[in-house]
Formats: structure tokens, C-alpha cells, sequence
């Protein structure tokens, strides 16, 4: 079992020595044994207290990080299991109207049994009021980073830690919706754990104890408001075209090149443009495509870029639905987009299709049309079909020598047209999928890179 810290204990192991100012609880009456009368409930909070030195289940306050200022929510596990009741629910929204009222992020760390049951429904529809708290934060355009210990479980889970911006967690540290407890006897106990979670997508990250703090620390320094408020975002740089510089001859003399192993891919463009990155990791409902899209934040001329890149194999629906999360969380914090296309197309297996490939790709497209922060786009290699225009920003995209976009792969083209297998290459020309052609047909904005004529 992984090593169960107390709020005080943890908050050393993330704050800045010496700068976490907690916040003053809100005061609240209450009945004898609480709202239900619930007999040694008193009693209960009493050795609660005493056993911990906590007044309830959360600590609030704010702290630097790594010498970024926040609003931390440190749960006390030791009180009452770390559960949500009345008085938890007013610390909580005390914490995220302060974190609104002085623009500074939210960070949850999180040790949750649920909802207190000595408070009956009361303790419940604390949930109602933290998913409040938490969507006026998120239309405030600030960031919440939770962090996963052990254990997170029930309603605290589906809401400061599942609904937050970024989920980072602890290694073997437990992670569902149901606890130990209550969940069903011949359940996979592996199924509730942070790297199960991270597997099925709910998590980005599972961060030792020994890195939390310089990992929570670059989160919030890519991710925490500016001060002052900045102007409207500039549009992300163009990346360098890292590949050949001279243009392709033909239409199959860029499908040829696009699809070189030689050629650069994703990782090279993201290690060359960025100072230093952080993924997210996840489409939030199951699914993970880390071998066909890369998606998170990073820092390039001391500025904050999103960035969603196509890795040159097949994108599948859940890698479409982390890059729409992406897309929408950097519009809500204002920061610019960069898309990097490369892609056969999307992947159009029975698995796919049972996925939701169709809605995952217009969740992209809808992401990007939506967007009010600039988006860009490079295509670095292959451009196939929807799958890949889907990452487009339309007027805002871009195309290095190597590359090609096409309506459809010229192969398949063919066997549409009931063409020969030696006439591949001549419909390659036929399609006008040269980064040249694209150009005069007003598809791309430039190639870059590319030889003056």
C-alpha cells in the first residue's frame, strides 16, 4: 500500500518552505450530531480532531510551488476518511472564490472516501456545489491540476479529481469511483488503481513522490494566468521545417517522400520548437492513441503553446478526442494552438468504428472551428483525407517540402476510379497533392523552407 501522508505532511512535500497562508474556515452552526441527528457523530469529529489535529477533512490555503503561487486543497484522510460534508463543501468554495478573486490556479490534492454518510443527503449535494466552484473557476480562465493519493475515491474523485484541467498521480495509489468497500467482490482490484487509470485515459500522468513537486511546479508555470491579464494570444511561431528543402517533381514523388522513414516526425519537431513540454495524456471516456497523436503544453521564447501532433501512423478516436480536449482547454486559459498534420488517415477499422472514429473527428473539427485563441498548423508529412484536415486550421495552415494533402490516398483513389495498379502515380498528379500545388490551389498559406522560384 502506498504510504498515506497527512494535509501537513504533504503540503511540505509540494509548498514552498515557508509560504503556505492557510485560509480562514468559514464559520457554520450546527445541530447536535449534525443535520441527521446521527448519534456519536460529535463524538466521532471529536477523536477526528484530536487524532489529526484538523478541524475537518480538507486544509486550505495558498502556497508557492516551485515558486508559482496557487489555492491548495489538501484532504486530510485521517478525518473521517477524508469525506465531503457541509463544512467541507464551505472550505471548498471559499478556496476556488479565492483562487477567482486573486487569478491564481486551483491544485486539489486529493485523499477521499466520498460523501460523509453521517450527513446523509446533505453531504451528497456537496458534489452539486463543488462541480459549481469548479465551473466558475474553469469560465474565470483559470487552470485546476489535481493530484491523485491514496485513496481517491466516490464522489471526490468524479469531481475535484476527474473534472479537473490536468490529473496527475501518485504511483499504486488507489483511483475509482467505487472504494474498496463497496465495490463488487470478484473485482479486478488492478482496475482501480492510478495506472489503470492513466491506461484508460482519466489520468496524464503518474508523477513519484519525489518529482511532484518540480513536475506540479512546471504545470503551473506553463498554465497559471499571467499578471497582468495579456492581451488577446498572438498566434503560435512556425515551426522549421526540419526535412528536404527542394520541392517533389511529382504528385507520387511526395507521397514517396511524405512517407519516408527518413523523413522527420512529430517528436523531432516538438524536441526542436519547444524549450521544454509536459504531455496530457487521454480522451477522458476510455481511450488513449500515445502512438498517434501528442498532445499537451509547452514553453517556446518564454511563452506558453499548446501543441496537438499526429505522429504519422493512423489516428484513432481517442486520439481525436484528446486533441479536442486540448484544443478547448487552451482556448479557455487563452493560450495559442499548434497543430502538427501527419497522417495516412484516420484509422477505419471495426474497432475504430465502434470507438466513434465519426464523432471523435468532429469533436476536432468542431474544437478548431469554435476556437478563439489562433490556431496553427503545419503539415509535416502525409495529409490524408479528413482524418488529417481535421487538425487544419482554416486560412492558418501551413506545409514543409516533404509533405502532401490529398482528398483522398492516391491508391484508393484509384481502386474508386477502377484505375490499374499502374496508374497509381499518374492519379497522384491527377489530385494535385504537391505542397506547391496546394498553394495555387489556396489550400496552404506557404511552404516553408521552400526555394524562392
Amino acid at each position: 500500500m502506498p504510504e498515506r501522508r497527512s494535509a501537513r505532511e504533504f503540503l511540505t512535500l509540494v509548498a514552498d518552505p515557508g509560504s503556505f497562508s492557510e485560509l480562514t474556515a468559514p464559520h457554520r452552526e450546527s445541530k447536535p450530531d449534525g443535520p441527521l441527528r446521527w448519534q456519536g457523530y460529535d463524538a466521532s469529529r471529536a477523536r477526528a480532531t484530536a487524532r489529526t489535529g484538523e478541524e475537518e477533512s480538507v486544509v486550505c490555503g495558498t502556497a508557492r510551488v516551485d515558486g508559482t503561487p496557487a489555492v491548495l486543497i489538501v484532504f486530510e484522510f485521517g478525518f473521517l476518511g477524508g469525506s465531503l460534508g457541509e463544512r467541507t463543501g464551505d472550505r471548498l468554495e471559499a478556496a476556488h472564490g479565492h483562487a477567482r478573486a486573486h487569478r491564481l490556479p486551483v491544485v486539489p490534492l486529493v485523499a477521499t472516501g466520498g460523501s460523509r454518510m453521517q450527513e446523509g443527503m446533505l453531504a451528497l449535494t456537496q458534489l452539486q456545489r463543488v462541480a459549481r466552484q469548479s465551473a466558475l473557476t474553469r469560465a474565470a480562465g483559470l487552470p485546476q491540476i489535481a493530484v491523485l493519493r491514496d485513496p481517491t475515491t466516490g464522489g471526490g474523485w468524479a469531481t475535484l479529481g476527474a473534472g479537473a484541467d490536468v490529473v496527475l498521480a501518485l504511483p499504486g495509489v488507489q483511483v475509482g469511483f467505487a472504494g474498496s468497500r463497496v465495490r463488487p467482490a470478484d473485482a479486478d482490484p488492478a482496475a482501480y488503481t492510478a495506472q489503470s487509470q492513466l491506461a484508460t485515459g482519466a489520468v496524464d500522468a503518474v508523477v513519484p513522490a519525489r518529482e511532484l513537486k518540480e513536475t506540479l511546479g512546471r504545470w503551473l508555470r506553463l498554465l497559471a494566468p499571467r499578471a497582468p491579464a495579456p492581451a488577446p494570444a498572438a498566434e503560435a511561431p512556425l515551426p522549421t521545417a526540419l526535412g528536404r528543402t527542394d520541392l517533389p517533381r511529382t504528385g507520387w514523388d511526395a507521397v514517396r517522400r511524405a512517407r519516408s522513414p527518413e523523413r522527420p516526425r512529430a517528436h523531432a519537431y516538438l524536441d526542436t520548437y519547444f524549450t521544454h513540454r509536459l504531455g496530457i495524456s487521454g480522451d477522458r471516456c476510455g481511450g488513449t492513441d500515445p502512438d498517434g497523436m501528442l498532445c499537451g503544453f509547452g514553453e517556446r521564447d518564454g511563452r506558453t503553446v499548446a501543441y496537438a501532433a499526429q505522429t504519422g501512423t493512423a489516428t484513432r478516436p481517442a486520439g481525436y478526442r484528446t486533441a479536442a480536449r486540448l484544443i478547448r482547454l487552451a482556448d479557455r486559459l487563452g493560450i495559442p494552438v499548434l497543430t502538427l498534420v501527419d497522417t495516412p488517415g484516420a484509422a477505419n477499422d471495426a474497432a475504430a468504428e465502434r470507438q466513434g472514429a465519426g464523432p471523435a473527428i468532429a469533436e476536432v473539427f468542431g474544437a478548431v472551428a469554435a476556437a478563439r485563441v489562433p490556431v496553427t498548423t503545419l503539415v509535416i508529412g502525409e495529409g490524408g483525407s479528413g482524418g488529417a484536415l481535421a487538425l487544419a486550421a482554416p486560412g492558418n495552415t501551413w506545409a514543409t517540402p516533404d509533405s502532401y494533402f490529398s482528398v483522398i490516398a492516391p491508391e484508393l483513389a484509384a481502386a474508386i476510379l477502377k484505375r490499374p495498379a499502374d496508374e497509381v502515380e499518374a492519379t497522384a498528379g491527377h489530385l494535385r497533392i504537391r505542397p506547391q500545388d496546394l498553394v495555387e490551389l489556396g489550400v496552404v498559406r506557404g511552404i516553408l523552407n521552400a526555394p524562392r522560384p
